[in-house]
């Protein structure tokens, strides 16, 4: 399962260079003053469904989904962080899994510099990336990796997203990459049209 959800950036790499585009574009802007091409309000979500596992990864601007993007310093902001970091914590209700899939939590795994996590030594990978967030420290994301055990995998016809669009008002969109066993898609979802089939 992990294999197929690492495979997903390769299927989809014309979306990154478009998005890598975006980011350049990003760059420059920022460096004129403008704000325009920052995605605040957008999320990211790669949902694989292999056999019995379902795995999501969800990526989002912190702004999203505490109000800021920088490092909590008053205690309002630390009861924020560690108010958003409650509800990530609990993904069956987020993510609005149905009763009859038997999903359970197998593992989840969150990461954001606004959590105090910081780079590993033993993971280049995850120490680049936590470099780039030190280096642009008003660009903080928050990242949510869960994976479920579903017992009656046949049970999940959709996956609802408004859970997540009611729980952070702040996302307005979420470009969600899904492979199944039905093929792979991609679809951009928002709060008045959150669910998607598998």
């Amino acid at each position: 399962m992990r294999r197929l959800l690492l495979a997903l950036p390769f299927a989809l790499l014309p979306l990154a260079v478009a998005h890598a585009a975006v980011e350049h574009d990003h760059a420059h802007d920022e460096e004129h003053g403008s704000l325009s091409a920052h995605e605040h309000g957008v999320g990211r979500l790669n949902a694989a469904l292999d056999g019995q596992t379902l795995e999501l990864e969800l990526e989002s601007p912190a702004m999203n989904l505490v109000g800021f993007e920088h490092a909590a310093s008053t205690d309002a902001d630390k009861a924020k962080v560690a108010a958003v970091r409650a509800q990530l914590e609990k993904p069956l209700v987020l993510f609005n899994l149905p009763k009859a899939a038997g999903c359970v939590v197998a593992t989840q795994e969150l990461e954001s510099p606004l959590f105090g996590d910081k780079p590993d030594a033993d993971d280049d990978h995850d120490e680049t990336d936590k470099d780039d967030h030190e280096h642009h420290p008003d660009h903080s994301e928050i990242h949510a990796h869960y994976q479920f055990s579903c017992s009656a995998p046949g049970a999940l016809k959709t996956l609802d997203l408004a859970n997540i669009f009611n729980t952070f008002p702040a996302t307005q969109k979420i470009q969600v990459q899904l492979i199944s066993p039905s093929g792979q898609q991609g679809v951009e979802v928002t709060a008045k049209a959150a669910a998607l089939k598998f």
